[in-house]
């Protein structure tokens, strides 16, 4: 078995790559942001009959003033068809040509969504991941220690970063669902690395002796196992949900398969390389 601790460089190394490039991406194209945070109208539909998104798409687009966004399939027949915002005359031609392209179909309601909506939604969801991150820190400290509270919160911020450079690289879309992964992610992941972190506590005490990065390392192996075995079978699930489910679930289930990788990555690989960098013991490694 390698020395984790020792190869940090690699595996820090790994995780910058993938940030930078998706800082790139994110200052050359931003994030695909939906209408949920940009603004826009959400037209819900029931064709009638089964659709493809290339359909609809070719029914609206050609409408001067009106562009869509997205198409999200709720149902066999229904549709979520959300664009940019549109005036109530635009709002008729485009349900007109819908109802002419498919017919039969049936509008079921025409929503306006303010982009004074999404800035709420992300100063919240902003306040919410501190508050989170703030408590877990107490938490941990008390558990453990300060210097391993701090570890653990910038793995968090390690698993975050990653997942908007991972979506700023492929452009997926940014919702709701988007933000409610990012939630659930901060404690899938800090279960693991606790999980990690309580290892590492039991061994201090019986290799008294030993530098705390030899520590920490044993400790990491230990857990690998468990860790690994854990996020295969979520992943697994999640992976099903994802291949098996409607639209409106894969919006929130791909965050979801990015997180936990990105999660368990961290737990291994970054929370346990901070503590001991923290500690300022890994000179002292065998």
């Amino acid at each position: 078995m390698f020395n984790i601790i020792n190869k940090r460089i690699i595996f820090f190394a790994i995780s910058l790559v993938v940030i930078l490039v998706g800082a790139i991406c994110f200052a050359v194209n931003g994030l695909n942001t939906d209408i949920d945070f940009t603004g826009g109208t959400a037209i819900y539909v029931d064709l009638g009959t089964d659709y493809n998104e290339t359909a609809i798409r070719d029914c609206i687009n050609p409408i001067e003033g009106v562009t869509v966004s997205s198409v999200q399939k709720t149902d066999a027949t229904g549709a979520v068809v959300k664009t940019t915002t549109i005036s109530t005359e635009l709002r008729a031609k485009v349900t007109e040509d819908l109802t002419k392209a498919f017919p039969g179909s049936t509008i079921l309601s025409v929503d306006n969504v303010s982009a004074n909506v999404g800035q709420e939604l992300w100063t919240n969801a902003a306040l919410s991941i501190c508050i989170a991150a703030l408590l877990m820190l107490i938490y941990i400290t008390f558990r453990f220690e300060l210097l391993s509270g701090v570890s653990a919160v910038l793995a968090l911020v390690h698993d975050m970063l990653v997942m908007i450079a991972i979506y700023a690289i492929f452009q997926f879309p940014v919702n709701t669902s988007f933000i409610a992964a990012i939630l659930t992610i901060l404690g899938y992941s800090i279960n693991a690395t606790i999980v990690i972190f309580d290892r590492i506590r039991e061994n201090a005490k019986m290799m008294k002796k030993e530098a705390f990065g030899n520590v920490v390392d044993k400790s990491i192996w230990q857990s690998m196992g468990r860790s690994i075995n854990t996020s295969i079978t979520t992943l697994l699930t999640i992976v099903m949900v994802y291949i098996l489910g409607v639209p409106s679930i894969k919006d929130f289930a791909l965050p979801l398969i990015i997180g936990i990788v990105a999660g368990t990555y961290s737990s291994i690989f970054i929370a346990g390389q901070f503590w001991v960098l923290l500690k300022g013991k890994d000179k002292k490694q065998a």
